[in-house]
């Protein structure tokens, strides 16, 4: 491959040779673990127009369920469609026998708002981006 620019961005056809990456490493994860239950998630809200307002997208996998994106328009923030994909989320990771919820966030992002909904920080990556954090939360399930 030629030389990149920080933002570049990748041709379909890189682009399907990352995706083809992660499914190898997953493909790898679930013969050394021999745990091959892998359910996706996702919940979307639309409003009266069919544009999108708010969506989670995760998977559970080992025990977890991993959020890996929850997002809400701006005009819909602060009015419970977060917490109602959080609960839809942890729901769905009960019924499948999820231990815990994890994400990750950065400290300019929500990490309040998961805190209030029980998760707790359980590690951090200083200076991502420079003058933030990523933050690794998760959240216990009890049965």
């Amino acid at each position: 491959m030629a030389d990149r620019r920080a933002n570049d961005v990748l041709s379909d056809a890189e682009r399907a040779v990352a995706q083809r990456l992660l499914d190898e490493i997953g493909r790898s994860n679930i013969e050394t673990t021999g745990i091959a239950e892998f359910r996706e998630l996702l919940r979307v809200d639309y409003d009266d127009y069919g544009e999108l307002v708010a969506g989670l997208y995760g998977w559970s996998w080992g025990g977890t369920c991993w959020i890996e994106a929850l997002w809400v328009r701006k005009d819909q923030q602060r009015q419970g469609v977060g917490s109602r994909l959080l609960v839809a989320a942890e729901e769905e990771a009960r019924r499948h026998g999820c231990e815990q919820l994890a994400l990750d966030t950065h400290t300019f992002q929500a990490p309040a708002f998961y805190e209030r909904h029980g998760f707790e920080v359980v590690g951090a990556l200083p200076d991502y981006p420079k003058g933030h954090s990523k933050l690794l939360l998760r959240k216990r399930l009890r049965r």
